[in-house]
Order: structure tokens, then sequence, then C-alpha cells
């Protein structure tokens, strides 16, 4: 007998629909699966014997299963669940299939029957509401994250003894209705810029990087607070609305790292990254490419500690997707596109000691002036020229640390952040970007006009340091964002002088 269904394959974010065949027939016991799957497809043969078992009866005959298209490789056990149900469907009409016309199934099945989860729930579901499918039964631990998208019917199941009794109309299936998520939650938070003593220009420049996600590189003494600024950053970042929640939950629901207990990301990824992780780490791959960190980072901030003491061909892999705000991983088994549309905050000392011509420090470098050149020549220029702000962190000074008063906490900076962000989504309302530093040159050029004092002052500037091209579009952008915050509609010659104090000293 002959049985069909259907399913879905994940393909990175999106999906390809899977038609799982299943023919039973006369001969000895074998059980095949064909349609280039993986070890974890090939595998579900024992746990779909295993649990057909508990919930019926298996077929001791000729059991295959074909998943077409079968040019396409399928990876993962999440069609275990639609296989269970089509041999029992094929082998002596144990179930009918009607209830699952329009429907799909996902699910890994454990020994006994139950389903267990599947990584990436979201983006199948939202892929299969493209394809227009109308239900999707899925893992009851599936079914909160699923539920997210909007027009598909999500039913939960808790085990394929439940869905055998639902087909055969002994119980029902009640469809999963989510509430609705409250975006404007407020998140805990560790770090508090109102907990960091002076520093006020650093300060500034982070509230500037938020509001506009600009990168950001703080160079200074050790124990100048460089850390602990780049994670209170995280308290000041824009709260995420509920379609960036839903690009970044499908991406850490891929990747397998969504909390079970949290169906949707309400809050801006940050990742921090060990100066000992590999390239394929940070921009991902492996066999069947995966997200790395810089996709993890998507709409929130990718935090280097210690730069420098990255290896340069690691952070050279980087110089791409900050211009693209994308990744493309090719591989022997497919080549597959993250986005990576991400914030980049680094940290790192002037030197190998980290005294190098620290002002205010009262420690002398011990540093050869060749280790000093080899140790800052490992940021080339080419990536240094992506960094849209660079800050010099000095020391903080007992006065600074004896301070009386209170500091601006970071729920009064995240509302002018928020401010200056809102005004930049009606701004780029009919472009395909949100902020400030994804503008183009031609959107520079209109959005961005300078009167005659303004661009006397640029030219200077252009000529002094050797700015690059890049360079002076980066500065607009830092000065539009500094507009921004000022809830200015033109950008201004106090905007542009601000925006050049955060340029590179000795650019060229």
């Amino acid at each position: 007998m002959l049985s069909s269904l259907q399913s879905i394959a994940p393909v990175g974010l999106d999906a390809e629909k899977i038609d799982v065949e299943v023919f039973v027939s006369p001969g000895l016991p074998k059980f095949i699966v064909v349609g280039l799957g993986d070890t974890a497809v090939q595998e579900a043969r024992e746990r779909v014997r295993s649990a057909v078992k508990n919930c019926g009866k298996f077929p001791y005959t000729r059991v295959s299963v074909n998943l077409a298209p079968a040019d396409l490789r399928k990876a993962g056990p999440s069609f275990d669940f639609p296989i269970a149900l089509g041999v029992m469907a094929a082998f002596g009409r144990q179930i009918s299939l009607k209830k699952l016309e329009g429907a799909l199934c996902i699910g890994e099945l454990a020994l006994n029957g139950d389903l267990r989860h599947v990584s990436g729930i979201l983006s199948l579901i939202s892929c299969a509401k493209k394809m227009n499918f109308k239900k999707a039964f899925v893992p009851e631990v599936n079914a909160k994250e699923a539920a997210l998208i909007e027009g598909i019917e999500i039913y939960p199941v808790k085990n394929l003894g439940e869905m055998v009794m639902y087909l055969k109309d002994y119980n029902d299936i009640q469809p999963l209705k989510l509430t609705k998520i409250d975006q404007k939650k407020e998140m805990a938070n560790e770090f508090d810029m109102a907990h960091i003593q002076g520093q006020a220009y650093a300060k500034r420049a982070l509230e500037i990087s938020a509001a506009g996600g600009h990168n950001i590189l703080m160079n200074g003494a050790p124990g100048s607070g460089k850390t602990l600024m780049a994670r209170a950053l995280k308290s000041i970042l824009p709260r995420l609305t509920f379609d960036e929640s839903l690009k970044v939950t499908k991406i850490y629901s891929l990747a397998g790292l969504l909390p079970a207990d949290q169906p949707l990301i309400r809050e801006r990824p940050f990742r921090t990254v060990h100066h000992t992780a590999s390239a394929v780490s940070i921009v991902g791959g492996g066999k069947i490419p995966g997200p790395g960190e810089i996709s993890l980072a998507h709409k929130g901030v990718l935090f280097l500690d210690e730069i420098a003491e990255f290896p340069s061909n690691v952070l050279e892999v980087l110089r791409q997707p900050m211009e693209d705000y994308k990744i493309t991983i090719s591989r022997a088994q497919g080549t597959l596109s993250f986005p990576a549309q991400f914030t980049l905050v680094a940290a790192m000392n002037p030197c190998p000691c980290g005294y190098y011509q620290v002002s205010g420090s009262t420690k002398t470098c011990t540093c050869s002036p060749y280790n000093i050149k080899r140790y800052q020549k490992k940021l080339s220029g080419p990536l240094l020229d992506r960094i849209d702000l660079y800050c010099s962190v000095s020391p903080v000074s007992f006065r600074e640390l004896q301070a009386p008063g209170e500091n601006e906490s970071s729920k009064d900076i995240q509302k002018r952040i928020e401010k200056a962000r809102k005004i930049q989504q009606k701004r780029f309302q009919n472009l395909p970007i949100t902020v400030n530093s994804e503008m183009s040159s031609n959107i520079i050029r209109k959005i961005c006009p300078l009167d005659g004092k303004s661009d006397l002052l640029l030219e200077q500037a252009v000529q002094k340091v050797h700015l690059s091209a890049r360079g002076y579009y980066r500065i607009l952008k830092v000065a539009r964002t500094i507009a921004d915050l000022s809830g200015e509609k033109e950008v201004k010659y106090e905007h542009i002088a601000e925006a050049l104090q955060y340029r590179r000293r000795g650019e060229e």
C-alpha cells in the first residue's frame, strides 16, 4: 500500500516542501529511506520502528520511504513524525490521512513515541505559510514558538499515540492560540550607565553608536572601563520591534539556541567573542552551513574584547559582512546566506603592556617600538576604515571616582536613542534600510545636504587627515545620527565638528 503526506526541510533560513512517500510491499523485512538524507535521517528507521510498535503494528515486510525531491539534501530528525504516520497509513490502513490534507507534520520521535523539540521551527512555519499550508502539526514544546507566525493553525502534539487517536476521531487536538507578547516589557540589565564614573566622552560615543548602529573602537589602558562600558551598552540599545524579534528568533531557533521557555527573543543580541575563536565560528559554516556569531548578533552587538589579540585572518573575515550586512557561506553541501546586520563594538590596549602614550597614567610603557608597531598593525587599514567611531579611553582619576551626584541612567539615555531611531524609521520607511549606518552614498547625498560652513570644515578635514571616500561618508552618517539625537532636521556645523572628533587620528 502507498501513502503520502507532506513535511518541510530547512535550507538555511529558508525551507523546501518535502513529500514523504511510504510504500509497504511484500518481501523480506527491510526498512529503506531514500532521498539524500543525512545520518540523522537514516537513523530515523530505528526511532520510527520503536515508536510505531508502541501505538500500533509495524509491518514485517519491505518498507520503502522516499523523501522527494530526491536531489535535495535533507538533514535532521524532523522527518520522524511524518514517516511514522506514513508507515501506519500504508500498512493495514491503521489510520487515515484525510485530516492531513493541506497540512504538514514536523517532529522528532523518542523511542516511546513522544515528540521532541525541533530546531528552526520558526523559519519552517514561516516558509510553510508562504507555501499556502493551512495547518501544521508540531511537537508540543515547539508550539508556542511556531504560533508566532500568523495565518497558519498550529496543532501541538505530545506523542504519536495522541496523533493516531486524533486521526481515528477518538480525540481532538485544538490549534494553539498564543497571546500577544508585550514588546515594551522592561528587561533587567546587570550593567547600567549610571554605575560608570567619569568617561563622559566614551559614553557619548556609545550613545551615538547605539542610536545609529555605528561600529565603535575603544582604545585605552587596562582598567579604564572599556569592557564595563561595552557591557553597559546593552542597557541603552533600543528595544526590538516585533518584526526584528521574529528575524532574530529565526536565527536562534535554527542554531538551537532558543530557550525552551522563551518563544520570542525580545532584547537585542549582545554576543561576546573570545580572541581564541576561529573564523568559522564567527562567520558560520560547518559541513551543512549554519549561522556564526555575526549572524547571532543580527540586529544587535558583536563585542570583540582585546581585538588586537585576535589573529589577523579572523579579523579580516569581518570586512565583507560589515559592508553587505550578510554572509554567504559556500560548502560542498551547498551555498547559503545568513543575515549579519550587527554593530561591531571593539576594545583594545594601545600596546601589549597597555600603557603606551596613556595620559593620566602613573605607569610607563615597557614595550619596544617594534612590538608596539606590530601590535597595532594587527588591525588592517581596510578594517579600521569600516569603523565609524574611535574613542580614546583614559584612566579614571580618584576625584572622578569620588565625585558626588548621580550619573545619567541607562533608561534616560535609551529614551533619547529610541526617539532618534523613530526619526530614522520614518525617514527610511520606503527604503530597505532602518538605521543611518546602512545609508549608501546616494542616500547620504539626498538627506545630508551641507551648508557652506559645514562643507568647508569637512573639506579641510579631508585634506588634513587624507580621508578615504568611505571615511568621508562615514563622517556624514555619524553627523546625521548626532543631528537625530538633537532632534535637528538638518546636519549642521556642530554635528560635523563632533563627528570629526571620533575619527581615527593619523588616518591615511
